[in-house]
């Protein structure tokens, strides 16, 4: 078959997108966005300002872009990816010079309406560019040490760029994302395998420059890995977010205190409770059934994506739905882990439920390209 053929008989029109749209996924995003609603409006003590009204109309924008990425044909998003990760960097490198600061670290660019922060974007440029080399790549040369370089190369410099403004996290997910998208285009095992043992000796190199001339990490970020391996060293300073986090999580026992009842939340114990630490706020208000309810719609979205890159034909489409399955599992996995202590925390949002513009649009416009790979599969 043609590349012509296939895309005449790969691109529904009119109506039919709509019908071949993956209704099920929409609802369970919706039903996600809508949880991330109540308890915005809950943190905030009863009202839709400042957090929830805003959120919705995020949502609302970024449902909108999620149904123009996903009405316009796959092989589009391909030919537009190196387009789209070369912006992705000079929006990183616009932030480094111009950039708004925020909290110590310059990661934004102020809009007026919203700020925007160009490393959420390339979480998802970096899986589209990825996607787009190894469906060009012949499937023998996947791991000839010299095409590995390239997508390499290509992960690497948006992640050092993304580390200096600083921000460790999203410079960790950009090369988790970036290195789960490698595996699964089939690059061999012992590439993996040698970043591991990298991976250790960088850690012990971190350890042993805390203090002297060359210390690696800022000081905020060594009192993060402090505070992670003691929470009550410093429960007043550094522990401070960690322990009321573990607090509110155990005072929600099974079935939560209640709607609008937590105390850790209500009383301004829990910090960023909008944000980075909203998952306590919801275990803590609806307890342990409520925190794996909303995990429960986290996996089932992942599995529709899943779901959508194994019934295409199209590489390209296939590694895209993916990638964004893995980008979307780091989100909430991370989170998770960071407000119970299991890792270190990085401020990482809990997707679709965390106030926050960037990363609402961005994971929207990501379900898109799912939704478009799924609509103009061949049926």
């Amino acid at each position: 078959m043609s590349f012509l053929e296939y895309t005449q008989k790969a691109t529904p029109t009119g109506l039919r997108k709509v019908i071949h749209l993956n209704w099920a996924l929409i609802l369970l995003i919706g039903a996600v966005a809508c949880i991330g609603f109540l308890i915005l409006y809950s943190v905030a003590g009863g009202s839709m300002r400042p957090w929830s009204a805003l959120q919705m109309q995020r949502f609302a924008l970024g449902l909108v872009a999620m149904l123009i990425v996903a009405f316009i044909p796959i092989w589009f998003w391909r030919n537009l990816s190196a387009v789209a990760y070369g912006l992705s960097l000079l929006l990183l490198l616009f932030v480094e010079l111009f950039g708004s600061v925020g909290m110590g670290a310059q990661r934004w660019i102020d809009l007026g309406f919203m700020r925007l922060q160009p490393s959420e974007m390339t979480k998802i440029t970096i899986v589209m560019i990825l996607a787009a080399y190894y469906d060009w790549l012949d499937l023998r040369k996947v791991s000839h040490p010299a095409y590995v370089a390239i997508p390499v190369a290509i992960i690497l410099v948006p992640a050092m760029l993304t580390f200096m403004q600083p921000d460790l996290g999203t410079a960790g997910l950009l090369m988790m994302g970036g290195a789960a998208m490698m595996f699964l285009a089939g690059v061999h095992w012992a590439y993996f395998a040698a970043v591991i043992g990298a991976a250790a000796g960088a850690v012990t190199a971190v350890i042993a420059s805390r203090g002297t001339e060359w210390q690696l990490l800022q000081d905020y970020q060594y009192r993060r890995i402090d505070t992670f391996l003691d929470p009550a060293s410093d429960p007043l300073g550094a522990g401070y977010h960690i322990t009321q986090s573990q607090i509110a999580l155990g005072s929600g026992g099974w079935t939560g205190r209640g709607y609008m009842q937590g105390t850790q939340s209500s009383l301004n114990f829990l910090p960023e409770k909008h944000t980075d630490f909203i998952f306590t706020t919801l275990a803590e208000e609806f307890g342990f059934v409520g925190g794996v309810s909303l995990l429960v719609l986290y996996l089932l979205i992942l599995l529709f994506c899943i779901a959508t890159a194994l019934r295409t034909k199209d590489r390209f489409a296939s590694l895209v739905s993916l990638g964004v399955a893995v980008t979307f599992f780091l989100y909430f996995a991370i989170n998770m882990a960071m407000v119970m202590g299991l890792v270190p925390v990085v401020g990482v949002p809990l997707p679709l439920v965390s106030y926050g513009g960037s990363a609402m649009l961005v994971l929207m416009a990501a379900f898109g390209l799912v939704q478009s790979a799924h609509i103009h599969r061949p049926r």
